[in-house]
């Protein structure tokens, strides 16, 4: 752990040299594990003497090669081919005691593609065994040695691919070969869409999209990989409120989708509230999203599975990267300690409290926007107050790899990231100050054994423990009345299972689940006095059971499980059955159905829209069992899916019913947020997609229509619109790719989301216990459609043969919309006859430009 504290340290104590004392510590590591080399005009006599031999050569022909010294322990034969892999010299016996040098110089000439797409892969570690010289493949995919041995052994490693080794003597001569890599993290029949929308993503067997970002290629509005932007170009998958902390998935919240980092549950997903992903996506291998079917693997996520599994190879090379932008600069490197350990670390921090930039500006004005920092109705802030602002983010992450042997892995990983803001306030008169904070911080450790026991039978046991705060000081200047708000979460788990392949085309998985999360809720005022801490612990067993079946055609994939629920403070059993099954027709069109059950029993709710500063006002709790259910979902999908000759259309229908949902956790901004009452919502439609690929470009569009509506019994009326009910959304962008040169220009439309208005002529019921809006039904009306153009190309070259780089701009919202996402309304204070109409926007034009190198 000293890596991460040290980490720790640059992060909050030299703010301003990160990036430089990274990149200068990234690049002095490979010195410490350099193996020490001697003439090999100085080795041979060494040899001669002790194993009684003579050798013959010419001086010229030994005298630029240098050796690993040889251990004289071992058989002269197996010293003798040491040293014709790391020269390019011939050795060959005469008799038993003389042996000739020859030099046979030879030139190696590769040009690696990707076994799917076709495509060059750059920056692929091609490495000469023993000898330690290694090259990077440019951005063609080219990569060669000259005056190499026929007998050395070569080994090709790239980040997202399965290794490949085999003697320079099969490819060495004067034209270049072809050598296709494989990526590691599926097995070929495992793909039915080998490019999803752009190189990187690909439609899987059981209904999920893979995300690789190690090929990953451009998509609008993102000047580098953002994760969790990226999956917001699926169909069915969106963010109302264009924030990563806020994704919905087939009509569910947020807080129904289960997040995992290498299998820990995460609580936090974004940075600068919401706007930018936490998760680092140079060390993130790959990424699967799953809307429904699940393996049984996975519990909780009612509404969706959204899984990120970091690098997990250990490298035969140092290999790194660093860059910034408008907003953050990172570092990341994937150091090998020998052959069967490596440490993976990474690094970003904001620059958003040492500079401003357009991109900050903008993010800020979309983030503090009817918040205490920017409210101008408050009758406080009317007052002659200077106020000012001081924001930053960071995350850090540490892993450390073993392979004790070819069939053992042992992985340990931590992972940080935090919010912090901070808001000043002073009086112009009377110079009173005070100074409001808000933290949110993520904190995550994990470890796991992965064993193979046999060709048949492999097993994986994993123990993470996660925690999660939120935490908010507000100073009301003149009256000293401070308001302390506290969410905090402690999760930790272990879970184990079997993989047993019965026979090729039959696997069975069986494995069993334990976790405890406790989460601590806290308001503190120090005038008038009041303290409210309350503390709920749960813990939840759970066993769990499928077999897979895929026949030897590839033709039928069919995968049906159990997983059975034990809440114990409830002594209380859930069983959730998962489906999955996907039928070839004829040529390349398939039919895909999936079905599960899921449950959870944390959630997210706002108890006051002020609370948190009013920026990020969700808050932890536990389900009780009364007034707070556990939330329990049903869900059915069915599809076509076509694919052939670079063209893939695909048509799903589903329909979703979430059970056990509270008003207090839909974010209602009526009179229904002051209430607490249990109720489900049910969702239903059909998702299009058309995507048409080329060797330089892709296109796709895409459709959605949905119904998406409420039923709380205790309301009236009790069946209207969800909150995030969007019925119609249209998706149309395309991808270019002109050699180094890479432009993506997209379209995103969608129909207006439904909210509450005031009773035209009866806005207000006065009362002496407090002043009220009268409302409309709920959601009876409809904010204006939703409309935004998004831009980026990316551009990349060579500074020297191992260091590659990465130039990118971005536009958000190109056309510079004024969209509104949400509208309430609110009276100023409870003695009020005033309704105040507050309206959310989008981000505005919000450029964005990235520089990167890869070493």
């Amino acid at each position: 752990m000293a890596a991460t504290a040290r980490l720790f340290c640059i992060l909050n104590k030299t703010k301003t040299r990160i990036t430089v004392v990274l990149v200068f510590f990234l690049w002095g590591l490979p010195c410490l594990h350099a193996q020490e080399k001697e003439a090999l005009s100085a080795v041979l006599p060494r040899l001669e003497k002790h194993y009684g031999i003579k050798f013959s050569y010419s001086d010229n022909d030994i005298a630029p090669f240098r050796v690993v010294a040889p251990d004289l322990s071992s058989p002269l034969p197996g010293v003798i081919s040491l040293i014709e892999q790391q020269t390019s010299l011939t050795v060959k016996k005469l008799n038993d005691r003389y042996y000739t040098i020859t030099y046979q110089p030879q030139s190696l000439c590769l040009i690696l593609i990707d076994e799917y797409l076709k495509e060059p892969v750059a920056g692929a570690s091609v490495q000469v065994s023993r000898d330690g010289a290694y090259v990077i493949s440019d951005l063609g995919g080219k990569a060669g040695f000259t005056g190499i041995s026929p007998k050395a052994v070569v080994r090709i490693r790239s980040v997202g691919y399965r290794d490949v080794t085999f003697p320079a003597g099969e490819h060495t001569g004067k034209t270049c070969d072809t050598i296709s890599l494989i990526p590691e993290y599926q097995r070929l029949e495992e793909v039915v869409v080998k490019q999803y929308l752009t190189s990187g993503l690909q439609k899987k067997t059981d209904g999920s999209i893979s995300i690789s970002t190690g090929s990953f290629g451009i998509l609008p509005g993102l000047a580098e990989p953002d994760i969790l932007h990226t999956i917001q170009a699926l169909p069915g998958v969106k963010s109302a409120t264009e924030t990563v902390s806020n994704i919905n998935i087939r009509g569910g919240s947020h807080d129904q989708n289960l997040i995992l980092w290498d299998d820990i549950k995460m609580y936090q997903s974004g940075h600068f509230f919401g706007l930018i992903s936490a998760f680092n996506p140079y060390l993130t291998r790959d990424v699967s999203v799953i809307k429904n079917g699940a393996s049984v693997l996975y519990g909780d996520g009612v509404s969706g599975t959204i899984d990120m599994r970091s690098a997990n190879t250990i490298d035969s090379t140092f290999t790194g990267g660093a860059g910034f932008n408008l907003i953050a600069a990172d570092a990341y490197t994937r150091i090998p300690i020998g052959s069967k350990l490596a440490l993976h670390l990474s690094a970003r921090r904001s620059v958003t409290d040492m500079i401003s930039t357009p991109t900050y500006n903008s993010y800020f004005d979309r983030v503090f926007q009817d918040s205490k920092i920017t409210d101008t109705e408050n009758q406080e802030i009317n007052e002659h107050i200077d106020r000012g602002e001081n924001f930053y983010f960071y995350d850090t992450s540490v892993k450390l790899l073993y392979d004790p042997g070819e069939k053992h892995q042992v992985r340990a990983n931590a992972i940080l990231f935090k919010n912090n803001l901070e808001y000043n306030e002073q009086s112009v008169n009377t110079g009173e100050a005070q100074q409001s904070t808000l933290t949110q911080q993520n904190l995550a450790f994990g470890a796991s054994v992965r064993s193979e026991w046999s060709p048949a039978i492999t097993s994986s046991v994993n123990v993470y423990y996660t925690k999660y705060n939120l935490d908010a000081v507000n100073y009301t200047l003149f009256t000293d009345q401070r308001l302390l708000l506290n969410n905090e979460v402690l999760e930790s788990g272990v879970k184990a299972h079997v993989n047993y392949k019965i026979i090729p085309s039959v696997n069975l998985l069986a494995g069993y689940q334990f976790y405890e999360v406790g989460i601590t809720n806290t308001d503190d005022i120090n005038t008038p006095r009041f303290r409210l801490k309350d503390k709920d612990v749960i813990q939840n067993q759970a066993f769990f059971s499928e077999v897979s079946y895929q026949s030897p055609s590839k033709g039928t994939y069919i995968r049906g499980g159990l997983r059975v629920n034990y809440i114990d403070k409830f002594r209380k059993y859930i069983h959730e059955p998962r489906l999955s099954i996907r039928q070839k027709i004829y040529g390349g069109l398939a039919l895909e159905a999936q079905g599960e059950m899921r449950s959870q029993v944390t959630n997210q709710v706002i108890d006051l829209q002020r609370d948190f500063l009013g920026v990020e006002k969700r808050r932890w709790i536990l389900s009780n069992d009364d007034d707070l259910p556990v939330t329990r979902s049903k869900q059915a999908s069915a599809g076509l899916h076509y694919n052939r000759h670079g063209f893939y259309a695909g048509l799903e229908a589903f329909y979703k019913t979430v059970e056990g949902i509270t008003t207090s956790g839909q974010e209602f901004q009526n009179e229904g947020q002051y209430l607490r009452t249990a109720g489900n919502y049910t969702s239903r439609g059909i998702e299009l997609l058309f995507n048409k690929k080329t060797g330089r470009y892709s296109t796709w569009l895409s459709y959605s229509i949905a119904r998406n509506e409420y039923d709380f019994r205790e309301l009236t009326p009790s069946s209207f619109p969800n909150n995030l009910d969007i019925r119609h959304a249209v998706s149309f962008a395309g991808t270019y790719t002109l050699k180094r040169l890479k432009f993506a220009l997209g379209v995103n439309w969608n129909s207006g989301r439904p909210y509450t208005t005031p009773i035209a002529g009866n806005e207000v019921t006065e009362r002496q216990t407090g002043n009220s809006i009268n409302y409309n039904p709920s959601n009876s009306d409809r904010l204006p459609d939703f409309l935004r153009a998004d831009l980026s190309s990316t551009y990349n070259f060579e500074i020297s043969p191992k260091v590659r780089a990465n130039i990118g701009i971005a536009i958000l919202n190109l056309l510079n919309r004024k969209n509104t996402l949400d509208i309430y309304y609110r009276l100023e204070n409870d003695r009020s006859t005033q309704i105040q109409q507050v309206e959310s926007l989008s981000l505005g034009l919000t450029p964005n430009m990235t520089f990167r190198v890869f070493f």
